[in-house]
């Protein structure tokens, strides 16, 4: 009888670590998010009903935008990519598919918008799951601590064999309906770095947007040869 309270005592708390363990990261997301983004942009849709949050398989990237793009635009069958990096968070030359959609082995670069270092918007997704189990390596968890860069960090990407780097401008929030983020009217050259949050949530109710500027090609060239020097 002992051993048998013992044994439900410890599944007990061992259930509510579980569940605090899944709970609280998502939470704690929310309340930072109140204070960093207190007001979810949707200027073009400020009194468009929030839309019904369903189940979807959100590593397929034709599924995080509601709009009417079919998913064949995601397919291609001579895929191309370059590389992405992070250095605040670790990321290190991560593939970005420019067409495909499996996120759970790339990151996308979202169909229809500009190449690197291009005028335009460059817009990239990655999944995210609970930062406890952020790994750079895993493309499941890769953006999983995007929420925390802040500006005037540092994105690079290598594409065409040319070094580019973005620093980061703004960070917003928006609907899975804002499609809005992905317009390409744009007189330089940006990145919008884009994941599910809060990380880990099962309905994935809004998208994290991480809007960046690129870096004059002189100035991007000075600074990665000072980091030279200073490495060596």
């Amino acid at each position: 009888m002992v051993l048998w309270k013992t044994a439900s005592l410890v599944s007990l708390i061992l259930g509510f670590f579980l569940l605090a363990s899944v709970v609280v990261p998502i939470i704690s997301y929310e309340s930072a998010s109140r204070e960093k983004y207190p007001d979810l942009l949707s200027p073009i849709v400020a009194n468009k009903p929030v839309p019904k949050l369903e189940s979807f398989d959100y590593t397929r990237a034709s599924n995080w935008f509601i709009d009417d793009l079919p998913t064949e635009e995601f397919i291609s069958s001579n895929i191309s990519y370059y590389t992405f990096s992070i250095p605040k968070l670790g990321i290190e030359n991560a593939r970005v598919n420019i067409g495909g959609e499996d996120l759970s082995k790339s990151l996308i670069q979202y169909p229809g918008t500009a190449r690197p270092g291009k005028e335009g918007n460059t817009v990239v997704f990655g999944h995210s799951i609970l930062p406890q189990f952020f790994n750079p390596k895993n493309y499941i968890a890769i953006f999983s601590t995007l929420p925390d860069l802040e500006k005037g960090d540092a994105i690079n990407i290598e594409y065409d064999g040319i070094s580019y780097t973005y620093i980061v401008q703004d960070m917003f929030e928006v609907l899975p309906t804002d499609l809005y983020v992905l317009d390409q009217g744009q007189n330089d050259s940006y990145l919008s770095v884009i994941t599910c949050v809060p990380p880990g949530h099962p309905l994935k109710p809004r998208r994290l947007v991480v809007r960046a500027r690129i870096v004059p090609f002189e100035a991007s060239r000075l600074s990665q040869q000072i980091n030279a020097d200073i490495r060596n």
